[in-house]
């Protein structure tokens, strides 16, 4: 009992790492109208701010992950989140847009420090373990996307913009307590790498020429691509093609958290009484057969619930598929697991800034573009798996057997 509730404890506190960039993300996004008047610009200046935060996070996911695997895993953490909780309090009191916009940017590569926690999961867990405390991340984690927005708009209801930045730096400041006076160092010194560039960029090359680690990748990241082009497009589809209510969309909206969690206590329950390769082969399976499912309901123009089941499964697919590839795509690669986790980070954000603006490249009155890029993303990522993961570990079975 005592065991488990360690395991539950390290658990939520690693959710928090991961659930502090939606947070950091979403939170400020409803005073934006509040910002633009204080810092006398425009709306797409303030935008921007957005624009830098991710960019922060892209750059920081790679040098967080890889200097996880050389100085440990505590210590970087530590120093991002008072980083973090600093440039927070910064954003805050930010004299003019330019100075808000770069320690924005400040912000997301701190806050890009969520990855090492994927790298202490495996640190700790492996094998169908992993899966399951993986799962129960990200259970708790998935909450993050769905309070982020209500809580800025509660933040604004009774106080300015600014309030929304302290909230997040004391989020910041807790964490770095946290951490310190709880978190044990999970990478022993015996196993980290050298201290020097080269070798670090040694292990992210080692890593994009693995054929089975990064076929469990793309798989991942075209499939959070499409989520991306998901959450960037349904506003418009919903509200504008089907006339929805903002109160009705954020019920839908809300119901992709439910599904996320569904699926994975679903993924938890079944690992170790299932293999997980065949559970990512259900999940591609399904993601594909949504996504066509999508693609004719748009055609047809068929009713607002023959879109909303399909794109509700493929919200499961991708709660099924998330915990086992990562731990597939980890199984081998513990002594570079920082350098690991930080590419199945950054690869998602980048198919995922391609994939947004596409969305509405025919305007805010047609779903096609959406339905498109979903259904790409799901063949995408199945031929990924197939040909680089699933077809390298089918020829060193026959081998074997050989």
């Amino acid at each position: 009992m005592k065991a488990n509730t360690r395991h539950v404890r390290l658990a939520l506190m690693l959710a928090m790492f991961s659930g502090l960039g939606p947070f950091t993300f979403d939170m400020y996004l409803p005073s934006f109208p509040q910002m633009v008047k204080f810092f006398a610009t425009s709306a797409s200046t303030v935008q921007v701010s957005l624009t830098a935060c991710l960019l922060g996070l892209a750059l920081g996911q790679i040098t967080m992950g890889a200097l996880s695997d050389v100085h440990g895993r505590r210590k970087p953490l530590i120093i991002a989140m008072v980083m973090y909780c600093l440039s927070s309090l910064a954003c805050a009191v930010a004299p003019n847009i330019g100075v808000f916009i770069a320690l924005r940017f400040v912000q997301g590569f701190a806050v890009s420090a969520g990855t090492i926690a994927s790298a202490i999961a495996r640190d700790t867990y492996n094998g169908t373990e992993l899966t399951k405390f993986f799962s129960l991340i990200s259970v708790m984690s998935s909450v993050a996307p769905l309070l982020a927005p209500l809580a800025g708009s509660a933040i604004i209801s009774f106080t300015k913009w600014e309030g929304v930045f302290y909230l997040l730096a004391i989020l910041g400041f807790i964490l770095s307590i946290a951490t310190t006076w709880r978190l044990k160092e999970t990478l022993p010194e015996d196993k980290r790498i050298h201290s020097n560039i080269g070798q670090m960029v040694g292990n992210f090359k080692t890593l994009l020429g693995n054929r089975v680690f990064m076929g469990y990748v793309l798989a991942q990241g075209f499939m959070l691509g499409g989520v991306f082009a998901y959450v960037a497009g349904t506003p418009f589809v919903y509200q504008k093609i089907y006339g929805v209510s903002p109160q009705v969309f954020s019920m839908l909206f809300a119901l992709n958290g439910i599904v996320l969690i569904t699926a994975s206590q679903v993924v938890r329950k079944l690992a170790g009484r299932m293999p997980e390769h065949r559970i990512l082969h259900f999940g591609l399976g399904l993601s594909f057969a949504a996504t066509v499912a999508v693609l004719v309901v748009i055609w047809a123009h068929g009713p607002l619930f023959t879109l909303v089941i399909p794109l509700v499964c493929y919200v499961a697919a991708m709660g099924t598929i998330g915990p086992v590839s990562f731990t597939l795509a980890m199984a081998s690669q513990g002594h570079i697991a920082g350098s690991a986790s930080a590419l199945l980070g950054v690869i998602p954000f980048l198919l995922g800034c391609i994939s947004s603006p596409l969305v509405g490249i025919a305007g805010e009155y047609s779903a096609v573009p959406l339905g498109v890029i979903l259904f790409m993303a799901s063949v995408l990522a199945m031929s990924s798996y197939m040909w680089l993961s699933a077809r390298r570990n089918t020829d060193v079975s026959t081998a074997a057997s050989m």
